[in-house]
């Protein structure tokens, strides 16, 4: 949904360049659906591990509530975030900033 993204300007998007996650590889941080129950739930919990000391964790939980449909974001699941977006409270979220 392009509605929810940011203008494209490099300053909207400079905190992306020191995230935590940047060494990582992406498919840490977004899930294949041949994946399931708790090996689904290990990915999930070892991306969070990442964001978990992330100078730009707010920065990136703040986009990803605004605008990302998949993946980790901000060490929030894309289920957490539909849930927050929707006014829900999630049952101890991960690494809450």
């Amino acid at each position: 949904m392009t509605t929810r993204l940011p203008p494209p300007l490099m300053d909207a998007y400079e905190w992306q360049s020191r995230g935590a996650c940047r060494t990582a590889a992406t498919g840490l941080f977004f899930d294949s659906d041949a994946k399931r129950g708790a090996r689904r739930a290990r990915q999930e919990e070892a991306a969070k591990q990442v964001c978990l000391g992330c100078p730009v964790l707010t920065q990136c939980r703040a986009h990803g509530l605004a605008c990302e449909d998949y993946g980790i974001w901000g060490g929030l699941t894309a289920k957490e975030r539909a849930v927050l977006r929707s006014g829900g409270v999630v049952s101890n979220p991960a690494h809450a900033a």
